[in-house]
């Protein structure tokens, strides 16, 4: 994330102040690429790996967050998603083969009774046509015949049930659990291993604002780190030079400290002015505009260039841009 300094804004408000359009050199700081690395969880501070000032590689541990509640919560989803695929195979193995000759066992015990109940309603229907028995009689049994065909239909449906194993959308829900399941062990994987800071480039610690055992707020920058390679003149274009800058021309830079001139190409050009609206201004006014402007350093050398140091910048291109 990029920041102006006080030291810039100052300059800058003097630039436009004084801003006659002459095309003398711009006034600046060096600055580099200001990385900041935040804290994705509201834990302790466990271990410090750097100091401030010192180089770092990318991909370097900078710090570690206390992992033990993301640890716990990662063996919570890993349970879950072990339940979930041990569900799904099951649902795609389908019925054992005990299940089934249980079922066809069943049936088999229900046609029995079926057959029984058939005969003895037949002998009892005969019983109360001769008046032997009672009407109520035939109605009991009549009963009887029809609950044992019931079971036996439920018999057979239930062993043709297992026979044709699991339905499709019963399988594909079990898979949407399943996938659900593994990718919230993702996340919390993904969460985890970034309890462990890592610079994501190389570069210059610049500021570590807690220290060890402080516990940082969630999202609060834990790391400030400078971007290692080529610096680049941060200045401000006053407005009668901006229509003759564009992005890619050629600048040479003066650094303080340094005897010689560094070449340099514009990397970017605000698009708005600071300070105040242009539609608000006359004509002399707008001349104290200023554009807010980077000028990286081409040259290889100039990434031992320190940062913060003065500079002056000279457009050496006049021609029209964007």
């Amino acid at each position: 994330m990029k920041h102006l300094s006080q030291a810039v804004a100052v300059m800058a408000l003097s630039l436009a102040a004084c801003g006659d359009g002459d095309g003398r050199a711009l006034l600046g700081t060096l600055e580099r690429d200001r990385v900041e690395l935040v804290a994705e969880a509201q834990e302790p501070i466990i271990e410090l790996m750097v100091r401030e000032g010192e180089a770092v590689a990318e991909g370097q541990l900078i710090l570690r967050l206390d992992p033990a509640a993301a640890a716990a919560r990662l063996a919570q989803a890993r349970s879950a998603q072990t339940q979930a695929e041990r569900r799904h195979a099951e649902l795609i193995a389908g019925a054992r083969r005990e299940q089934v000759r249980e079922a066809r066992a069943l049936l088999e015990g229900a046609t029995a009774r079926t057959a029984a109940e058939s005969r003895e309603f037949a002998r009892i229907e005969s019983l109360v046509g001769e008046g032997m028995l009672p009407a109520s009689a035939l109605d009991r049994q009549r009963a009887l015949k029809d609950s044992a065909v019931a079971e036996e239909r439920a018999a057979r449906e239930r062993l043709a049930e297992l026979e044709r194993g699991t339905r499709s959308e019963v399988v594909e829900q079990a898979a949407a659990v399943l996938a659900e399941a593994r990718a919230r062990t993702a996340e919390i994987e993904l969460t985890l291993a970034r309890h462990m800071v890592r610079a994501p480039r190389a570069g210059v610690i610049d500021a570590l604002p807690y220290e060890l055992g402080e516990r940082p707020p969630r999202g609060a920058p834990v790391a400030v780190l400078l971007a290692a390679g080529q610096p680049h003149a941060r200045v401000f274009i006053p407005e009668p030079q901006r229509t003759a800058a564009h992005a890619g021309g050629a600048a040479t830079v003066r650094v303080d400290g340094s005897d010689r001139d560094w070449r340099g190409a514009i990397r970017y050009i605000s698009s708005e002015a600071a300070f105040t609206p242009y539609y608000a201004l006359n004509e002399r006014d707008r001349s104290r505009l200023s554009f807010l402007a980077e000028i990286v350093l081409t040259e290889p050398d100039a990434a031992s260039l320190p940062t913060g140091m003065p500079v002056e910048v000279t457009l050496r291109e006049a021609r029209a841009g964007p």
